[in-house]
């Protein structure tokens, strides 16, 4: 099987959590697993794959837009910020990608990154980005999942291991779906 995790992510919580993803799946033993940024995300990269994990940060209640990416950028721009920008960050986002993603029948699984809070207030993009998945004939195999950031922009603790444990349970709905591919 080979899985392909995609994520945008504008200060490195994003990534990192689908770096923890992608170990999960590799512990799961579920073959070959590429983490890729979305400005690397071509059609060619997708295409194919068995398993396609999408996640981004939650910016507004939903997935980033040119606007809120601006804004992130003169966040970390401040003189006062620890904040360090990711390479790439201010340009092609999860939005945009989504937008001209082909119709690919594969299994797929959507995630986020999210302030602390109930999703109510805070909103959840993994929501957003599972259905426009679904709309280009993913078919989901986990409920869309959270992780969350602190109020000083830093993954709570033990948010790195409990994504490695969802990347393993993406691996077991696979495995239960398809047999053959893990």
């Amino acid at each position: 099987m080979r899985s392909v995790v995609v994520y945008e992510s504008m200060f490195g919580n994003t990534r990192d959590v689908a770096e923890a993803i992608g170990r999960g799946l590799l512990r799961a033993h579920a073959g070959e697993v590429d983490v890729v940024s979305v400005s690397s995300a071509g059609a060619a990269l997708v295409r194919d794959a068995e398993l396609i994990v999408v996640g981004g940060p939650t910016h507004v209640h939903g997935l980033s837009r040119p606007a809120s990416r601006h804004s992130a950028a003169q966040l970390a721009a401040k003189a006062d910020s620890d904040l360090v920008l990711e390479p790439g960050a201010g340009g092609w986002g999860l939005r945009e990608w989504l937008g001209e993603l082909p119709y690919l029948p594969r299994l797929g699984a959507a995630f986020d990154t999210r302030a602390e809070g109930p999703s109510v207030l805070t909103g959840r993009a993994s929501k957003v980005i599972s259905r426009r998945l679904h709309g280009h004939g993913l078919v989901i195999v986990e409920r869309p999942e959270s992780f969350v950031v602190t109020g000083q922009n830093h993954l709570r603790p033990g948010e790195r291991e409990r994504a490695e444990g969802w990347g393993e349970r993406l691996a077991l709905a696979v495995h239960q779906r398809m047999p053959a591919l893990v």
